[in-house]
């Protein structure tokens, strides 16, 4: 493995398989000592429910010691660079969990410390959201043979580490979004190239749905966007919405995913994600199961 997890990318298949496998092991007894004596900084620029908690509890389970630092309180905030706030960091702490809004502060913590540097969200990806979700198509599943992902909305960085994974992986994935709001170009190319005609990108969602075994969709106005609200609303809804009827032409059978936090009425109607067929909770939980398993391999080379 790499020295830091910045993305999907950074873990190739044998990686990521025997990462599940891990995480099977760990979700069955959560509880062991991979990070004992290990101090992990949360370094937050975006508010947080799951990410922080499942880091945080995750930690703990591994025996570590967490310690949550809100970046607008931090020198950051008052221009110390992350040059030297890396510096500074890798001399008091074992490794870097950064939440932040441009996935070049990631790099350039990265490039500046000795500790691991892992992604808990960036503009550009979500890779850790990307990991549990798969998971959570293999545990419902069973397999990763003949398993297709719909991602429905926008091609925001949650769809970017979802669609690499899943190319890396050989599952089918199929994205709908309006023009103007395509996943990233140069991960949908390397997605293409590792996995063919297993990628689609559609403007129509129910193309996209078509023979999909997991519809999942995001949040039409993420963190920082909000400016742009009532313009990506007029874009999104009613068409992009995960509604009955558009689950109805997914695979008899198919589940219902989403990262979380929701808007219902916007993305997802609430008799979808509060369905039967919804499994958005599981995928909550998985988060610290597959972190940890991740955790546990960067600390245990």
């Amino acid at each position: 493995m790499k020295k830091d997890f910045l993305s999907v990318g950074d873990l190739n298949k044998k990686e990521i398989e025997h990462l599940f496998q891990v995480t099977k092991e760990l979700k069955r007894k959560p509880y062991s000592t991979p990070l004992k004596n290990k101090t992990i900084v949360l370094l937050f620029e975006k508010a947080s429910t799951r990410t922080r908690l499942s880091f945080e509890a995750g930690i703990g389970h591994l025996a570590g010691k967490a310690i949550y630092v809100d970046a607008s309180t931090s020198q950051l905030a008052r221009g110390e660079t992350v040059e030297d706030t890396a510096r500074v960091m890798e001399r008091f702490v074992d490794g870097i969990v950064a939440r932040v809004y441009k996935h070049e502060m990631l790099v350039g913590l990265a490039r500046n410390s000795d500790i691991p540097v892992i992604n808990a969200l960036s503009d550009l990806e979500h890779p850790c959201q990307a990991l549990a979700d798969i998971f959570t198509v293999l545990e419902k599943a069973g397999t990763l043979k003949r398993q297709k992902v719909a991602f429905i909305g926008d091609g925001n960085n949650v769809c970017n580490s979802l669609m690499l994974c899943c190319a890396i992986l050989g599952v089918e994935f199929a994205a709908a979004t309006p023009l103007g709001y395509r996943p990233n170009a140069e991960i949908l190319a390397r997605a293409k190239k590792l996995a063919g005609e297993k990628i689609q990108i559609y403007d129509d969602p129910t193309k996209a749905v078509n023979n999909a075994s997991f519809v999942y969709t995001d949040v039409f106005v993420s963190m920082g966007n909000e400016a742009e609200k009532a313009e990506r609303l007029k874009t999104f809804v009613p068409k992009y919405q995960v509604t009955s009827e558009l689950m109805g032409k997914a695979r008899k059978g198919a589940l219902f995913m989403h990262c979380l936090p929701a808007h219902r009425g916007q993305e997802v109607a609430a008799d979808v994600i509060d369905g039967r067929s919804s499994i958005v909770f599981d995928q909550a939980e998985n988060r610290m199961h597959t972190q940890n398993a991740l955790l546990k391999m960067l600390y245990s080379r």
